[in-house]
């Protein structure tokens, strides 16, 4: 059952944890790790977002969820269930690249073009420990680029190529009528 104190606040630029490098997750089964997840779910899923990294709820550990789905600002996302991903890896990635729109729970009211890899395979540990491998292309792969960057103290904002790809929510919702 969710409840609302499993809503956590989500860290906004200038955290300090936004900036830091996330720190493996050695047991699974801690019962510190659980409340995380179920945390990042709870927290994600009262947003309009489709993504959510541990360091975004003040966590900084290696932790991300992709929820792709259709939202008011992502109307045209695929559907997928929330997928907990502990300790994800990039293994392979496409050479091509492609800019899009993308937003930020932590950096609200500004969109950007971004370029990212079209396509990827990933490894991570799921909720139980298992081992999984994943390809994910185009939105979610870009969903999942976007977390993964989060893990190592990254932001959309830092692979942004020009500043004129830079955008308020406003203007972006113009463009995008």
């Amino acid at each position: 059952m969710k409840t609302e104190n499993q809503i956590r606040e989500i860290a906004q630029l200038g955290a300090p944890v936004l900036r830091e490098i996330a720190a493996p997750v050695d047991n699974v089964a801690d019962p510190k790790v659980k409340k995380i997840m179920e945390e990042m779910l709870c927290t994600l899923a009262s947003t309009q977002g489709v993504g959510l990294a541990a360091p975004q709820i003040g966590e900084p550990v290696r932790v991300v969820v992709i929820a792709s789905r259709p939202t008011p600002r992502y109307p045209n996302a695929p559907d997928m269930e929330p997928t907990i991903m502990i300790n994800p890896e990039i293994t392979d990635f496409s050479d091509e690249m492609e800019k899009g729109w993308e937003g930020c729970l932590s950096i609200p009211g500004i969109r950007a073009q971004v370029p990212r890899h079209l396509s990827l395979t990933v490894r991570y540990l799921d909720n139980q420990g298992g081992l999984k491998i994943m390809n994910l292309d185009h939105f979610v792969a870009r969903v999942f680029q976007h977390e993964y960057d989060h893990l190592n103290g990254t932001v959309y904002l830092d692979r942004v190529e020009n500043n004129r790809d830079i955008y308020s929510e406003q203007e972006y919702l113009k463009l995008m009528a």
